[in-house]
């Protein structure tokens, strides 16, 4: 038997995703300091995150016109990142992302409201065109 939070997270396909991502986003002045952001972003995750438990992933995008990057942090659950939370050296990792926007040779801005945490809401998988 399934929640009603359940079934809102469960798609045609039947997909369910009990994780919670982080999705980071920021706007950058050209290609050059995406590709830069994206390097330290990686190198944050190597150094300060990947090895908690419950974390899947991170995937960094770059938009085509070189003005966006985003970083988009799956956890295997809101409990896993809750422990992660409570557990990382959060002052270091905000000192490493710090460091990073510093050493990038353009600009970089955090365009971010709020937390930025998510769980999966619906996932349409591929399959027959619906005819209603």
């Amino acid at each position: 038997m399934t929640d009603d939070n359940e079934l809102d997270r469960i798609s045609d396909s039947g997909f369910y995703d009990s994780g919670l991502y982080s999705v980071i986003d920021y706007a950058v002045d050209g290609t050059r300091t995406q590709r830069e952001l994206i390097d330290e972003f990686a190198r944050i995750q190597e150094r300060w995150v990947r090895f908690h438990p419950g974390y899947v992933s991170a995937t960094l995008f770059a938009d085509l016109a070189g003005t966006r990057v985003y970083n988009l942090v799956q956890w295997r659950s809101a409990e896993d990142f809750r422990r992660f939370e409570e557990n990382s050296d959060t002052a270091g990792r905000i000192a490493a992302i710090e460091a990073a926007l510093a050493a990038v040779s353009g600009t970089a801005e955090p365009r971010m409201t709020a937390a930025p945490r998510f769980t999966v809401a619906r996932k349409v998988a591929p399959g027959p065109r619906r005819t209603d």
